[in-house]
């Protein structure tokens, strides 16, 4: 559990991360298409998700332990930073509010259930129809395969279309630097 200056470092992180990715967006695809884009995981239209945990054709970099190069921290956890926007429709595809309610009520459960890291939500003051959420994961291979299990989960199935949102969503693999607190 992360506590106190951990947790505003990490949410300043993400949040710092989120305002510079939007040219980092998975493959500029709305969600259901491109790496990352299915919106909490959520398969492409017309069919499951692919195979390696829902991260499209593009894949899951190196991540985690091993991952070498200039300040980056040998022992670190593979991290993915997702930015989940929202173009503004009132309680449908562009409902921010049912997006939370998903993950409030049943897509953070899930995660959990499916061995998952949270490290947290935030929602940004100044983009009221985005939601940013830190995840961490062993390495890539485990993030594939949680992903995997989270898609096929029939529970996951009946909420996504249940409560439909339809999100633009962006991941971001991260490697924690060698200084960094939160590994």
């Amino acid at each position: 559990m992360i506590r106190g200056s951990r947790l505003c470092s990490a949410a300043a992180m993400a949040l710092l991360i989120g305002c510079f990715a939007t040219t980092l967006q998975a493959q500029n695809a709305p969600a259901g298409q491109g790496r990352g884009g299915r919106g909490a995981g959520q398969p492409p239209a017309g069919g499951a998700a692919p195979a390696g945990g829902g991260r499209g054709a593009a894949g899951t970099p190196m991540c985690g332990p091993g991952v070498t190069g200039s300040n980056i921290a040998a022992d670190s956890r593979c991290f993915e930073l997702r930015i989940y926007t929202l173009a503004p429709a009132p309680g449908g595809i562009g409902d921010i509010d049912l997006l939370h309610k998903r993950f409030r009520d049943v897509t953070r459960q899930l995660f959990v259930k499916h061995g998952m890291t949270i490290i947290g939500f935030w929602q940004p003051l100044q983009r009221p129809s985005t939601l940013v959420y830190l995840m961490a994961y062993k390495d890539g291979v485990t993030r594939d395969a949680e992903w995997a299990a989270f898609n096929a989960d029939p529970d996951w199935v009946k909420a996504r279309t249940e409560m439909n949102v339809r999100p633009m969503v962006e991941s971001i693999f991260m490697n924690a630097t060698d200084y960094s607190p939160l590994k």
